[in-house]
């Protein structure tokens, strides 16, 4: 379902988090909301920090995974405007297992999904190399 597809009112969003909160427990819902608000809040007033962002470790910090997961679901429709993300795990020899939120085309296709894990290694590098520059030259080191 794309947007043009939604009544003018309705973003796919504020479609999404109906849907799940007819599914979900309802405490699950609301520490779900209690993470997802602040960055639908942000998105809103157009802050994002860029394309790749991840949930601040201490709103997730102790999430189950399920609720986790739902709050990137959530995050990704509101920037995609997209109801078909999915979330997938890509084993990164560097960093173990990470969890990525894409479309499901791309989900489904392990030539895309390769690509995005050599993105991911090529980044990681960078940051080490980056972390150690700045180590050696007795700078903060928390990229």
């Amino acid at each position: 379902m794309n947007e043009s597809e939604l009544p003018p009112e309705e973003r796919p969003v504020d479609l999404y988090l109906n849907l799940l909160r007819l599914r979900m427990e309802s405490d699950d819902y609301r520490l779900l909301l209690r993470v997802v608000e602040p960055v639908l809040r942000a998105i809103d007033a157009q802050q994002l920090p860029g394309r790749d962002f991840a949930l601040d470790d201490h709103s997730a910090e102790g999430l189950p995974p399920e609720i986790r997961d739902q709050a990137a679901l959530v995050i990704a429709t509101a920037v995609t405007g997209r109801l078909d993300n999915e979330v997938v795990e890509l084993e990164i020899d560097e960093t173990g297992p990470v969890r990525v939120v894409t479309d499901a085309a791309t989900a489904s296709d392990p030539v895309r999904l390769g690509e995005i894990a050599d993105y991911i290694r090529e980044r990681h590098r960078t940051n080490e190399e980056l972390r150690g520059i700045a180590e050696a030259s007795d700078l903060p080191t928390d990229l």
